[in-house]
């Protein structure tokens, strides 16, 4: 805790308007995160579409008093505000910087970094596993490894802190002294290095190097000697860096000689037994896992136990327990219409936050219920740690709360302004009461310690479905829809079409996220979907693009802004309005400039023009049309006619209104291909789901959907036997079959039959075989290594949705859009 005026030292600020010396606990970047206002200061940070300064007002009717702004921001600005102090510097990231740097100085403790392009949050993860009975831990909050996150995760540490574990990330030269100084680690390591962030250097030994330079004041440095670009750099690096203790290197490598000289690796079915050589000893360990890139972290957290001395039976004991580190939250459907977000594989404040902050963008159902075990290692005392976590909750609107451990149950009154709560000493205990606890229509954080194995409760509340699953990144979401975002001129507006249940991607789901990041505007096709979304909680404008007579009623109930595209509908929907006495309803125009599928035609708007005048009935939001080709080179001369079409007709409507609105005609192909036609705002479709059909812009985005499916049987068919209906597959040769869990009723096409369709299996792409069936597939795996029950990838990263939609003839709208909705839907955020 640093008070505001040694704040304002630290990071050379001018201070003005000071109202009082605040002591300040908690920093914020993003506004959407406020948790306790009164000790919180706001660093103002400017981002691509937004001026940070813009959100004071917001955050000072919060409560909150303190923020760092920067040059742009005046004295005469801060006269609103007249309880709050301001810090201004000339940059604001800088003065984060280096007040996390402040901070990280007042504490003699060691500090772990770690970097490299793999592998830097399962190491940390894994070495907070093996050493939290050994330590009071402070960590990266998941993957805080920029530059925000580091200062973010460095302003955790504590008095009762011992031992702390940051990582860090970059993508380009010369942004690893700047975190090095807020981490200033006394011992490093050096994960995997990979292809991550190649572009932004000019070789992978340049990256190396540029890493190197976290370790610049350590005393020891942890990495792997089988790459030789590492190897070399690490060798160059330590020669020339010199600390007061000297750069001890502590090396593995399965190779050569190292520090710790691996001599085999054995795997079992679920484990691997790694033999080594460490000085005089030979010892070893066993992995509960099998695939290489756990192999490789296991071995660099060895290397770390082994410097420390702890005994070599502790190790192998603690190096056994080592157990999956989850990467992301996940929403799945739960029993009795509940919603299920499953964290349960840490509990501690920082990860807690995070978990709130992704529990409270879903507005689908009235309750927001949290589970939560006892919270270990926190550095606090347990009276402040849960009152402190009681305050988070109310923040967040928690209605329900179920505490689980003896811990949590002691400080049960701390969290007395809770609507609803509940306590159980253990787990066991609450899945005797579980059927008592009545859950429904309910959205449920599951945050639980791993000692507490809330997987239990999980597998209770999650709904029993089809094993094929549709996951969906909303990380992937949000990268896409930034990129977009940045692609806009300024004071462009952003619709996202979020019709045909988001694509086949989710429509609240979606949505609720697409409300978090600000967007202006959502479209659905019909006005059922419009109700879901506001019955799910959205408050965002919603255009109902298929607006009908029979809808008009929970139209004008849901708040929902129909799209007028005919005098017919238009007149019908001025007569309900009429009827009853309501005036200015908010509409939305389109225009046919050539796409010929719905809209007023241009000879029409002056008329059109006219009867908008004449009535108070309506007030147009917008004007619009659609680029029936905005995507193709060979149309942009009738593109640049649609847009012509479309300007002249609003000059028209806008001098026979009177008023200004919304004009806009640019789609996801226009945003970045056209940029002349983003005008008032912009439409964004399938892009935000990752699909463009720009060769220059599809690298830049990221896959959002996986569709995957299991094995459920597997059978060698003799060669020239049938396999399927109308016995269309024929095996050539002695083949392995399996079927797998998918049909043309979930979505997949039957056009991917004998041959036509690949799915991918097992590091390989398997052709179909015989006819797709309603539920059920057929793959040829003949030679590839499969078993009953293992994953196959329909489409996602591996295999694109672009590559399923041209085999089976067809655009990759269809496909995704023709997903069944007894396909489940798995939500998660990395």
């Amino acid at each position: 805790m640093h008070t505001i005026s040694i704040i304002s030292d630290v990071v050379k600020a001018n201070l003005f308007q000071q109202k009082n010396d605040a002591a300040i606990e908690h920093l914020l970047s993003d506004s959407r995160k406020l948790l306790f206002p009164a000790s919180t200061l706001f660093f103002a940070l400017d981002g691509p579409r937004r001026n940070g300064t813009s959100f004071i007002g917001e955050l000072y009717n919060k409560g909150v008093k303190n923020f760092v702004v920067n040059e742009s921001f005046s004295v005469t600005d801060a006269t609103q505000y007249s309880e709050a102090n301001f810090l201004q510097v000339k940059d604001v990231l800088h003065a984060l910087h280096l007040l996390a740097a402040f901070h990280r100085s007042q504490f003699d403790i060691p500090v772990i970094g770690i970097t490299g392009s793999n592998g830097k949050t399962i190491v940390k993860e894994w070495l907070y596993q093996l050493l939290h009975e050994d330590f009071t831990i402070v960590r990266s909050p998941k993957s805080y490894n920029s530059k925000i996150g580091v200062p973010l995760s460095v302003w955790q540490i504590n008095e009762q802190h011992t031992l702390g574990i940051f990582e860090a990330g970059i993508s380009q030269p010369d942004e690893m002294q700047q975190l090095q100084k807020m981490i200033d680690p006394t011992v490093g390591i050096f994960t995997n290095i990979g292809q991550a962030h190649n572009e932004g250097f000019l070789n992978i030994r340049q990256k190396v190097n540029e890493k190197l330079k976290l370790f610049v004041h350590s005393e020891l440095l942890i990495y792997c000697a089988d790459n030789p670009d590492v190897n070399e750099a690490v060798a160059t690096f330590a020669n020339n860096v010199r600390t007061d203790k000297g750069l001890q290197l502590f090396s593995w490598s399965k190779k050569s000689a190292a520090t710790l000289q691996v001599t085999s690796v054995e795997h079992t079915e679920e484990n691997t037994t790694i033999q080594a050589n460490y000085g005089s000893e030979n010892i070893s360990c066993v992995i509960p896992f099998t695939d290489e890139a756990s192999i490789e972290n296991a071995i660099t957290c060895w290397c770390y136990l082994l410097h420390l001395q702890v005994n070599n039976n502790v190790i192998a004991e603690r190096m056994l327990q080592l157990r999956n580190v989850e990467m992301r939250l996940e929403l799945k459907q739960g029993i009795n219409n509940c919603s299920v977000i499953n964290d349960s594989y840490s509990a501690d404040i920082n990860s807690l936050t995070i978990a709130l902050d992704f529990l409270s963008q879903q507005q689908q159902h009235p309750t927001r219920t949290l589970i939560l075990s006892d919270i270990l290692q926190s550095g606090k005392n347990s009276g402040e740690l849960y009152a402190d976590v009681a305050s988070v909750l109310q923040q967040k609107g928690i209605g329900r709360f179920i505490g689980i451990g003896p811990e949590i149950s002691k400080h049960a009154t701390a969290f007395k302004n809770i609507p609803q709560t509940v306590f159980f000493s253990s787990t066991n205990d609450f899945k005797q009461q579980f059927y008592s606890l009545h859950f429904f229509n309910e959205t449920i954080l599951l945050k639980g310690a791993r000692v507490f194995e809330f997987e239990q409760i999980s597998h209770l509340l999650e709904q029993k479905v089809h094993q094929t699953v549709l996951e969906i990144n909303l990380n992937a979401v949000t990268h896409n829809l930034k990129f977009y975002q940045q692609q806009l001129n300024p004071g462009v507006k952003l619709m996202a079409m979020v019709k045909a249940f988001s694509y086949g991607s989710g429509g609240f789901e979606i949505a609720n996220l697409l409300q978090f990041h600000k967007v202006d505007y959502l479209a659905v096709a019909y006005t059922d979907e419009g109700v879901e979304l506001r019955k799910a909680g959205i408050t965002l404008p919603i255009m109902v693009m298929n607006a009908e007579e029979s809808t008009f009623d929970v139209m004008v109930q849901y708040n929902l802004e129909p799209e007028l595209f005919s005098f017919n509908i238009l007149n019908g929907f001025k007569k309900y309005l009429e009827q009853n006495g309501v005036s200015y309803y908010p509409v939305h125009i389109k225009i046919d400039t050539g796409m010929h599928r719905l809209g007023f035609e241009k000879n029409e708007i002056e008329l059109l023009g006219d009867q908008l005048h004449q009535s108070t009935t309506f007030k147009v939001q917008s004007v619009f049309s659609h680029l029936a080709a905005s995507d193709a080179d060979v149309h942009d001369g009738f593109t640049k006619i649609q847009a012509q079409s479309f300007l002249e007709s609003c000059v028209v409507l806008q001098e026979k209104l009177g008023y200004m609105f919304i004009r806009h005609i640019a789609n996801t192909s226009a945003i970045h291909r056209h940029k002349d036609l983003q005008l008032d705002m912009v439409r964004l479709g399938i892009g935000l789901y990752g699909v463009d059909n720009s060769e220059s812009v599809q690298p830049n985005l990221k896959n959002v959907t996986t569709l995957k499916t299991t094995i459920s049987q597997i059978k060698k068919v003799k060669a020239g036997e049938s396999v399927g209906y109308s016995r269309k597959g024929i095996a050539a040769k002695d083949s392995v079959i399996a079927t797998v869990r998918i049909g043309y009723a979930d979505g997949y096409p039957r056009a991917l039959s004998n041959g036509g369709g690949k799915m991918w299996v097992n590091q390989q792409l398997v052709p179909v075989i015989g006819n797709v069936c309603m539920d059920m597939t057929m793959l040829d795996v003949t030679g590839v290594q499969v078993d009953e029950g293992d994953d196959v990838i329909v489409f996602g990263e591996v295999l694109p949705v672009n590559d399923l939609a041209q085999w089976s003839g067809t655009i990759p709208y269809e496909i995704l859009t023709g997903i069944s909705q007894r396909v489940k839907r798995v939500y998660y955020e990395e």
